[in-house]
């Protein structure tokens, strides 16, 4: 391995390459927010500009099947086996579902960006800066960020014009969205996304520009409408199998776009009182509790929601939260936390009583049987009282 370079990068890069040449067929497999579409769209559009075939995107509905590399997703790819399985922005935690997609006839190559947990999956490749003898300097890439040094990889001095700079309008706005640190190669990735948006060679980005209903009578800056298109980019609304931002993203119409855009503008809005709803809903279940966490759940909620709800409530009382949708038999939650709490580690604690879990330290997530709901909670409050940080 080149030193200082991301581990397994030139080695994805040349997997990638010998999949198109020998007219192997690829499946990327992405998760559902901004990051994970982005990421997922440029890996497709690695494949096929390295001469590859996409025979299939897949990204997981987390209501119907939860998060990651799913056996109900498996079972529905198997007829493009033997396939390479591209799985970006999840995968690190498939330790089980790795090892399903090997025997079904998959060689999987996993990019992720996710916390390291209990060692590795065995995919062919894993490309994940935090892994054990991973040298590079910086680990703090969004996914799609990563898919974009992925792409320098793969094409070398080939990567520039239109080409790179798609590639680098996403990477940016998926490294905003996942609030990623705006530092190192993050910043040098975001100013050179965002200096051609206006003029994105994809209509689904130059149509925001180009969109009355969207920036009419709109006095903001720059940076406040970009938090606004993120916020938009952000929902998500399954269409045909894909999330809503991807069939977006990938239109090459820009009549398509403008439509797809005012329909984004009213889901968002419906979406803004459901969120406002709910959190009120949230506060007035544990307002008096005086516990150090919010732990709450219900099966009404829309688990799509839980990511800002979480954000809100954890910015508004300065705790960690654990928001989740309860589901039959397991719950599915979302975490938001404080700088001073690892949220990863806190649930590393109770790992013997979850499905499973992961993320980031200030964002993650986790499955439960309904059983262990309060044993659970009983447990992190435990650890935080202990001082897991």
């Amino acid at each position: 391995m080149e030193n200082g370079k991301i581990k397994n990068l030139a080695e994805a890069a040349q997997r990638i390459k010998n999949a198109a040449r020998n007219g192997e067929r690829s499946i990327i497999y992405g998760d559902t927010d901004l990051d994970g579409v982005a990421a997922a769209i440029m890996a497709g559009e690695i494949v096929k500009n390295a001469g590859g075939k996409v025979a299939a995107y897949y990204f997981p509905n987390r209501e119907k099947e939860g998060y990651g590399i799913t056996k109900e997703a498996l079972k529905k790819l198997e007829p493009h086996a033997p396939a390479l399985l591209i799985a970006v922005d999840l995968g690190i935690g498939n330790f089980e579902e790795v090892k399903l997609a090997r025997a079904a006839g998959f060689s999987t190559l996993i990019v992720d960006h996710h916390e390291i947990l209990d060692g590795l999956p065995q995919a062919d490749i894993v490309v994940d800066p935090k892994q054990p003898g991973d040298s590079s300097p910086f680990k703090f890439f969004a996914a799609a960020g990563l898919v974009f040094k992925l792409a320098e990889e793969t094409f070398g001095n080939d990567f520039y014009g239109n080409f790179r700079q798609s590639f680098a309008e996403l990477a940016a706005l998926a490294t905003l969205a996942d609030m990623m640190p705006r530092e190192a190669e993050n910043t040098e990735i975001i100013e050179e996304g965002l200096a051609t948006i206006r003029r994105s060679f994809r209509p689904g980005l130059r149509a925001f520009f180009d969109t009355d209903a969207f920036f009419e009578n709109d006095a903001r800056n720059f940076n406040e409408r970009i938090a606004k298109i993120i916020t938009v980019l952000n929902v998500r609304d399954f269409r045909a199998g894909v999330p809503a931002a991807f069939k977006l993203l990938t239109t090459d119409s820009m009549d398509a776009a403008k439509v797809m855009i005012r329909e984004f503008l009213e889901i968002n809005k419906k979406r803004r009182e459901n969120i406002d709803r709910v959190t009120a809903q949230i506060e007035s279940l544990f307002r008096d509790k005086g516990e150090p966490i919010i732990f709450e759940g219900n099966p009404e909620w829309d688990s799509s929601l839980m990511g800002t709800i979480a954000s809100i409530l954890n910015i508004k009382y300065g705790k960690p939260v654990f928001i989740y949708k309860i589901l039959d038999g397991e719950s599915q939650g979302t975490v938001r936390s404080t700088d001073e709490v690892d949220s990863v580690a806190l649930m590393k604690k109770c790992k013997d009583l979850l499905v499973t879990f992961g993320g980031h330290p200030k964002a993650s997530g986790f499955r439960v049987k309904n059983e262990n709901l309060e044993k659970f909670k009983i447990c992190l409050v435990d650890g935080l009282n202990k001082g897991a940080k």
